[in-house]
């Protein structure tokens, strides 16, 4: 394990910690997609569902000193796809985990899903589980875009597993990806048209992007739609969630109302805590006078076999902490209040006015001091954004 102890000794305080989450990261998928650049590893062998289950305990087990006193606000088990595991297996691990840690009675349980492995079945013992928000992969409902996304799963599937799960959970998300090779405006505009038809409360729209190190990477797609359809493509997207009630509250999340935005997302993005556990998860955790980073062991194998699963846990430098602040909180449409900047970095909000103001006379943030606000043009340009805060 890889260990930075670094921290200036005139480190911050904070005042009041921050809500805190719990991360679990099931890292098996049936096939990896062309696209993903995410830790996720195709089952090629006997899937060790006990094994890792019983790792993800003990890794939380060790996480425990960290965090003790603290309630969990919402758990997200993300993948990969963890509905490759069976629902017992998703129960018990939830069972375990209530016994471990103190959880608040409206504790939002979101689960990943892909349609092709889940049924009615499988979905009613989920929500016995415990799980209250399934978040379902579809990317698509074409079947030729799904065909080139490399996706397993036919539309019929995906529009069979919405259904179900709308009529099991109380909140229903659903994965779009746009600016697909070959995807007109109207095509992206019909998969919404399709989530919403179904009924679900939350849809996660997002641009097609090309990462190194994945297939696409690789080799890219023939037909990817140009910057002016790209435009398009996207202006037609968020026109027609609007004029379906749905309501943009981050760059890519979009609810029916704002009780059915993601809790545990808007803690990310808020600067929250979140503890991290399974392979590859990453985490963070205030303390007093400190905050703290933690990485765990990428490769399930590893992941399995080491007594201690961090490979790595480090204090974030308060030089850097700006810029970790504005590269979450400025993804809300929103913002955020400028006290909530002090409130979870320690720093005051009043040292960096020359930059904010630089950014405000150029029309990239609000003209206001009391809010943390991208504008229309900024949230096109944040990352010019953010590079006037990397220290």
């Amino acid at each position: 394990m890889k260990t930075i102890p670094i921290r200036p000794d005139n480190a911050p305080l904070l005042r009041t910690l921050p809500p805190l989450a719990l991360y679990i990261h099931i890292p098996y998928c049936i096939q990896k997609c062309p696209y993903c650049d995410f830790n996720s590893h195709a089952i090629t062998d006997r899937l060790p569902e006990k094994a890792y289950i019983d790792a993800l305990l003990f890794d939380l087990q060790q996480e425990l000193p960290n965090i003790w006193g603290r309630k969990i606000h919402s758990i997200f088990i993300g993948g990969g796809t963890p509905t490759v595991f069976h629902a017992a297996s998703i129960d018990y691990l939830l069972n375990n985990i209530r016994a471990l840690l103190p959880i608040t009675p409206e504790c939002e349980i979101t689960l990943e899903a892909n349609p092709n492995s889940s049924d009615a079945g499988k979905f009613a013992a989920l929500r016995q589980a415990g799980v209250n928000r399934l978040s379902i992969g579809v990317q698509s409902f074409n079947p030729q875009h799904l065909s080139r996304l490399g996706r397993i799963h036919t539309a019929h599937e995906a529009r069979q597993a919405v259904e179900i799960a709308t009529k099991i959970f109380p909140q229903v998300n659903v994965d779009l990806m746009y600016a697909l090779p070959y995807q007109s405006a109207s095509n992206a505009v019909q998969d919404i048209q399709t989530a919403v038809n179904l009924g679900v409360s939350h849809i996660s729209a997002y641009q097609l992007t090309i990462e190194p190190n994945t297939a696409f990477g690789f080799r890219q797609p023939e037909n990817l739609p140009d910057d002016d359809l790209l435009f398009a493509i996207e202006q037609a997207v968020h026109h027609d969630l609007f004029n379906n009630g749905f309501q943009r509250y981050e760059i890519s999340a979009f609810a029916s109302n704002p009780q059915n935005r993601c809790r545990h997302n808007l803690n990310y993005w808020q600067f929250g805590d979140y503890v991290g556990i399974g392979a590859g998860a990453h985490g963070k955790i205030s303390y007093p006078d400190k905050i703290q980073r933690t990485v765990k062991h990428r490769s399930p194998k590893d992941y399995l076999t080491a007594q201690n699963k961090d490979s790595q846990r480090f204090f974030v430098l308060h030089q850097d902490l700006p810029f970790e602040f504005m590269m979450n909180a400025l993804r809300l449409i929103n913002g955020v209040p400028a006290t909530l900047f002090n409130d979870r970095t320690g720093l005051l909000f009043s040292n960096f006015d020359d930059i904010l103001n630089t950014l405000r006379q150029q029309g990239l943030l609000i003209d206001n001091a009391e809010r943390l606000q991208a504008t229309d043009k900024g949230l096109i340009y944040l990352n010019e954004i953010l590079q006037s805060f990397l220290p």
